[in-house]
């Protein structure tokens, strides 16, 4: 994918209610429920996070790159960035690849997502260590709204930070490693939207 990536997120409490309305709606599910890891790499100055930009090596059903320029505010609060993404064959190579050129991963995270697409646009079903999201991406803001509506979500509980950012949030409250977003790490914590500073949607 190369390009602008438009999207909104929203935090819920019941994605399996969102899942059912999606079905109800006749969405295509294009890419089952998928466990991902993903590391985050920068530099030794932390030059890529500074300029709000990131580079990313993600492993799902396969490996892929991703870039993404800084985030741009439109209409409605939704946020657009350049995004470049391609495959690559292997991830510990490509991991290799980018230490060979002087970035290191900063950040592990990870989460199980199913994709659902609607109208010519895509809807993500996230879960992660802290809690339950979905992203939806389209061409506009408009085609965005509608989703949104169709899928009875609060457009003023949009959330214009970051998976990272939020968890960032809560590290010091509960002596967590921030760049450790696992599974395992917050197993025996529960995280709640007050902790995060964001409202249900739903």
């Amino acid at each position: 994918m190369n390009g602008q990536e438009t999207e909104a997120k929203f935090y819920i409490r019941d994605l399996r209610k969102i899942e059912l309305r999606l079905q109800e709606l006749k969405a295509q599910l294009i890419q089952p429920r998928t466990h991902e890891t993903n590391l985050r790499f920068d530099n030794a100055n932390s030059d890529l996070r500074r300029s709000y930009r990131v580079l990313r090596l993600r492993q799902d059903e396969k490996a892929r790159f991703t870039f993404k320029g800084p985030s741009v505010e439109k209409e409605g609060g939704v946020l657009s960035r350049q995004e470049i993404e391609f495959v690559v064959e292997d991830f510990e190579s490509a991991k290799q690849f980018l230490e060979a050129l002087g970035y290191e991963a900063v950040v592990f995270y990870e989460k199980f997502r199913a994709t659902y697409e609607l109208n010519d646009t895509h809807i993500m079903l996230d879960e992660l260590p802290y809690g339950e999201f979905i992203e939806i991406e389209g061409e506009s803001v408009e085609a965005i709204h509608n989703i949104a509506n169709l899928l009875g979500l609060n457009w003023d509980a949009m959330i214009k930070a970051g998976y990272h950012a939020l968890f960032e949030r809560v590290t010091g409250k509960y002596n967590l490693e921030s760049s450790q977003l696992s599974f395992a790490a917050l197993k025996n914590i529960k995280i709640t939207g007050d902790d995060l500073s964001i409202q249900a949607a739903d």
